[in-house]
């Protein structure tokens, strides 16, 4: 009897494809495709599987094959870029093809729900996915803006485009316009935007809607319901869905007709996934921009210096946008308090007092930057020194006053508020540092008339709570809003005038080399959410006061001016002197053991394993900076290498070796990571 063989991938670190029969009754009634989704005996269970290769016979004995068992008839055929890309993905992060395909398809699909397939693509049926001609009121575009859209529009198949635009700058439009002339100009294409965070996607498919609101938009996130998430992803394969926007994890999209890849906020960490498959999101776009042959439009106030150095050589193009985009709006003007010659309340200075106080009666908002989540970041007994630290983890548990409870932001133990020191008996413990929720309780009491609001992790945990948070603020029904990292970026409050930035010091003794990167990015975003409105010069001009006990240092002193060039030339500087990416390139081997000693043992036998390549850099087994999380111990080994190809060889010889590997410890590598 004749048998096709399909070739097939599973999610398992298995780097090879299975071979498997299909029988000709299921090749009756449909041939198999490559890009389809299969149900075939593995081991002793039933499995979903993804065909990449169909063929005549197997290079072992056919008798011993088994036999497909069901096609996912209902969803068609992946793409075959989209398999590229995968593939790509797999070879460069060193993972097995299965590993970065199936985790990316809808639960509902791998478990083979035909019912939840049928109802998704009869939901999609009764969509129009049509685009309506340009029926909504469009703002008029200034020059600079015009001059982008234009390069987008023209560059007639791949163009990397850094679109750097100040805060306020007008760059969702310039999303929006280049997003309205792509699918005009052709059938059925499709359109990817992506923005870091979840919390970033209501607002810009708010902007979406409104724009197109006939449109067949799908949003992509992980915190879809796996209902939702099923008939968008479907949406988008059957090409319905003409606008797809999402996090990182839509890059993954099985986008069959692509036209315009936009990544906003390109500079933002969270592109890069930090479990599992550890993707920079950013960089497949490009990959993807350059395999379909179509333009990518990397937006950011702030551009990442792998960005910024590839502008610089020739290989992106500079879209710049120096002004802002509503007419008379200024940047705000920037100052530094210097922490250590003020008597400071609650954690506020008396400049910045003051200055929330001439906000209030002017009717005007006010937000106060702190990314420290919590009452106070430790807990301490000043007679013994006693401190509240995590017994799973190396840091200190977080007092959440609201709950009355300790709590570690790293591996979630909570534990209740010791009345007395657990040490000494000592019943005076006090609190030392300042979150968001002691911020707060300070500003209600110094602000007892005013409207104040926290937004950050905690208090919108509960669905939708972020959404109604920001709503009440666009209404005016807030004064003054604190928050973390959470409002720091995309937010337009229109009657924001003034932004405080509290404790950022930290990161400027941070043992990473990206910190200083991310605070300058950081400060130029929270400082871009003030006097986004017309506004006049003088008295009711917007202001940024940072709070600092450093103000002479280099970075504070570009914030000043605003100056992003100006500092990420002197941070290339000094990658270029060090070899650090952008200017070299690294893998990191991390290990976890219960036991330090065995992660740094392995860690060391690994290193022995790497074969010789001339110019790799391999950096002594070292603990991590957080050595300990859930009583897990941790250690880390980093290569290096002046050249990507170099490393990329050594590695796809070295890891199989890792692989193969008998050991009880739980390793993982990442290439180019973000963080060491």
């Amino acid at each position: 009897m004749s048998y096709l063989i399909v070739q097939v991938v599973f999610d398992t670190p298995l780097d090879f494809y299975f071979d498997y029969r299909y029988p000709p009754a299921l090749a009756d009634e449909r041939k198999p495709h490559v890009g389809q989704l299969i149900v075939v005996p593995f081991g002793r269970r039933e499995e979903t599987g993804l065909i990449v290769g169909i063929k005549d016979h197997s290079d072992v004995d056919e008798s011993k094959l088994k036999d497909v068992i069901s096609l996912c008839q209902e969803v068609p055929p992946l793409p075959k870029d989209w398999i590229d890309l995968c593939r790509f993905a797999a070879r460069y992060y060193q993972r097995s093809l299965g590993e970065v395909a199936l985790p990316a398809v809808p639960k509902k699909i791998r478990q083979h729900k035909k019912l939840a397939i049928k109802r998704a693509l009869k939901a999609l049926e009764k969509k129009d996915g049509e685009i309506p001609g340009a029926k909504v009121d469009k703002p008029e575009l200034h020059q600079a803006q015009q001059k982008a859209v234009s390069a987008i529009m023209n560059s007639g198949g791949f163009a990397p485009f850094v679109l750097y635009g100040v805060t306020g700058s007008g760059k969702t439009e310039i999303y929006l316009q280049a997003t309205e002339q792509t699918l005009e100009k052709t059938p059925d294409v499709q359109v990817l935007i992506m923005v870091p965070e979840i919390n970033l996607t209501p607002q810009l498919e708010k902007s979406v809607r409104d724009r197109f609101p006939q449109a067949s938009i799908a949003t992509l996130h992980s915190r879809l319901t796996e209902s939702d998430r099923l008939k968008n992803w479907l949406g988008i394969l059957t090409g319905n869905a003409r606008i797809i926007l999402g996090t990182r994890l839509a890059i993954l999209a099985p986008a069959p007709k692509l036209g315009l890849i936009i990544v906003d906020e390109e500079h933002d960490p969270s592109y890069k996934q930090q479990e599992g498959l550890r993707y920079s999101a950013r960089d497949l776009a490009v990959w993807r921009a350059s395999q379909l042959k179509i333009p990518v439009v990397l937006g950011s106030a702030t551009p990442s210096l792998e960005s910024w150095q590839r502008v610089l050589t020739g290989h992106y193009t500079k879209l710049e946008l120096p002004e802002r985009a509503v007419k008379d709006a200024l940047l705000p003007s920037i100052s530094l308090i210097d922490t250590t010659r003020q008597a400071m309340n609650n954690g506020l200075s008396p400049e910045l007092v003051a200055a929330i106080r001439r906000r209030l009666e002017k009717g005007e908002q006010s937000l106060l930057f702190l990314n420290r989540r919590g009452y106070a970041p430790v807990m301490t007994c000043e007679a013994c020194g006693w401190v509240s630290a995590c017994t799973r983890c190396s840091a200190y548990m977080v007092y959440h006053k609201a709950h009355r409870l300790l709590r570690c932001h790293h591996c979630g133990l909570e534990r209740p508020i010791p009345r007395v020191c657990p040490d000494c008996g000592n019943a005076d413990l006090q609190m030392l540092g300042r979150g968001t929720q002691r911020i707060e309780e300070g500003l209600k009491i110094c602000f007892p008339e005013a409207g104040v609001l926290r937004i950050d992790a905690d208090s919108t945990s509960k669905k939708g709570s972020l959404l109604a948070a920001l709503q009440s603020v666009h209404r005016g029904e807030i004064d003054i809003v604190v928050g973390t990292q959470m409002i720091a970026k995309g937010h337009d409050f229109r009657n924001l005038t003034l932004v405080g930035v509290l404790n950022p010091d930290t990161a400027l003794f941070s043992h990473d080399y990206r910190a200083g990167e991310r605070l300058f990015a950081q400060l130029m975003q929270v400082a871009g959410r003030a006097g986004r409105s017309s506004q006049k010069t003088g008295a009711n001009a917007s202001e940024v006061l940072i709070q600092t006990r450093y103000p002479a240092h280099p970075l504070y002193q570009a914030a000043l001016s605003h100056n992003y060039e100006k500092y990420v030339n002197v941070l290339l500087a000094e990658r270029k002197s060090a070899r650090l990416p952008p200017f070299g390139y690294q893998a990191l081997l991390s290990a976890e053991a219960r036991k330090i000693e065995t992660a740094l043992a392995f860690l060391q036998e690994a290193s022995a394993l790497v074969p010789y390549r001339d110019g790799i850099v391999i950096n002594e087994a070292v603990p991590m900076a957080m050595m300990r999380i859930a009583n897990m111990e941790r250690a880390q080994l980093l290569i290096e290498s002046a050249s990507r190809p170099d490393l990329q060889h050594m590695l796809r010889e070295w890891v199989p070796q890792l692989r193969n590997k008998r050991t009880n410890v739980r390793w993982h590598i990442e290439v180019d990571p973000i963080a060491i």
